[in-house]
């Protein structure tokens, strides 16, 4: 047998092996159902990698296993809002470096295990929004997952995004020479639109395009995509089932991205009371990603004292906005831009920023799963997946008790015990 398949199946059984049973009974503390207060009592049970029954004093069919939980809370299993599995933290790599220098193989073997630590903080999906010039990598990954090759959360993945053509990065290079880039550049209608139409046919669940950016090194960013390219963008992956993910920050960004119509705006730092009152009119959702600016100011020096620098007390400054408007607000934090498994960051600082910590857990099971029209998770309910996270103590007052995790379940599957 060659030597590579005798390395590979080695690997393979490396592997943890998720727990089996004809049904699973789940005897936690409490159990938050992905809306409202937890329920003190109450008991699931899961069986066929659905959930079968919520409530209290459930009966345990034969040939099932009875777990005890004392202490825990059950919940749904998270859904990381906004991340990039084949980026890491930019206090190890610039991003530059991580797009130019690093090899796709070892771009792809970080992102199988940024996967799996994504999985056993209790985060069982996971919307990636951009392999960050690791092509359509993120498909094969989504592919080994859902075949078991792999540990992970399930993906919902965008390939490579779109942006306007000499707007994104890596830049500082001879004019004209042809240098890879970030994403898909695109310009005027007719390539966006194939652009959008390319990366759904290699296999995108959502399309998401860079609506400002900087043009050049120091400068502010600016709108890129025009209105019309945007509208054109957004009717052509509306027409292919497919959401869009608008990464905007400026006030005309975003005002192009909601006249678009698109389904979240990321980032949104310099969102306004007219804006964020727009979007909510329109059934939009915001991504505030706070932990990216946070992680990037510290990465620069910032101690975590006050005054914070400008950038992070921008991202606070929308996000308060934000939440007084009223508009859906999802939990993704940009995850890739700091380590994959500490997803909970963003969740701890929406709490200290004002957001309720149960406002926080519905907005990281039931929001996310709405808002992104995943309507077979984010809740404990019957007939659900039986996508699952028990922590040690109550988030719903203490959000830092995401962080302790007791126990994953996966499609049924206990995948961390």
């Amino acid at each position: 047998m060659p030597i590579s398949f005798i390395a590979l199946a080695a690997i393979a059984a490396a592997q943890p092996q998720a727990a089996t049973a004809d049904a699973l009974l789940l005897k936690p503390a409490r159990v938050f159902d992905g809306a409202g207060a937890p329920h003190a009592g109450w008991q699931v049970l899961i069986r066929g990698g659905r959930i079968e029954a919520v409530g209290p004093a459930l009966s345990a069919p034969a040939g099932s296993r009875v777990i005890e939980l004392p202490g825990t809370t059950l919940m749904p299993g998270m859904i990381e809002g906004h991340g990039h599995l084949f980026l890491h933290p930019y206090n190890e790599a610039k991003w530059d470096s991580q797009v130019l220098n690093e090899p796709l193989a070892l771009r792809t073997a970080r992102a199988v295990v940024h996967a799996r630590q994504t999985l056993e903080a209790g985060f069982t999906t996971e919307r990636d929004l951009g392999t960050e010039g690791a092509g359509y990598a993120d498909v094969g990954l989504r592919q080994a997952i859902d075949a078991g090759i792999v540990p992970g959360p399930h993906l919902v993945v965008a390939t490579k995004a779109i942006v306007a053509r000499g707007a994104y990065g890596p830049k500082g290079f001879e004019p004209g020479v042809e240098v890879p880039q970030g994403a898909e550049e695109a310009s005027g209608v007719d390539e966006v639109v194939t652009a959008v139409r390319s990366q759904i046919a290699a296999g995108a669940d959502v399309v998401k395009l860079y609506g400002d950016y900087r043009w050049r090194a120091g400068e502010d960013s600016r709108p890129t995509f025009s209105l019309a390219e945007l509208k054109a963008a957004v009717d052509a992956a509306h027409d292919a089932g497919r959401q869009v993910a608008i990464h905007t920050s400026t006030p005309e960004g975003m005002r192009r991205a909601i006249a678009a119509g698109a389904d979240t705006i990321e980032h949104g730092y310099g969102g306004t009371t007219e804006i964020f009152a727009a979007m909510k009119a329109r059934g939009m959702t915001l991504c505030p990603t706070l932990a990216a600016s946070d992680a990037v100011a510290r990465y620069g020096g910032w101690t975590g004292t006050e005054p914070a620098p400008a950038s992070v007390a921008l991202s606070r400054k929308a996000f308060a906005l934000a939440l007084k408007s009223g508009v859906s607000i999802c939990m993704g934090g940009d995850v890739g831009v700091y380590a994959h498994g500490d997803n909970a960051r963003e969740m701890a600082l929406m709490v200290a920023n004002g957001m309720r910590p149960l406002d926080v857990l519905a907005a990281a099971t039931s929001g996310n799963a709405k808002a992104f029209g995943l309507a077979d998770r984010g809740s404990i309910r019957p007939g659900l997946r039986a996508d699952l996270v028990a922590v040690e103590g109550d988030p719903s007052t203490d959000i830092g008790a995401i962080r302790r995790v007791r126990m994953v379940i996966k499609d049924g599957r206990i995948v961390r015990e």
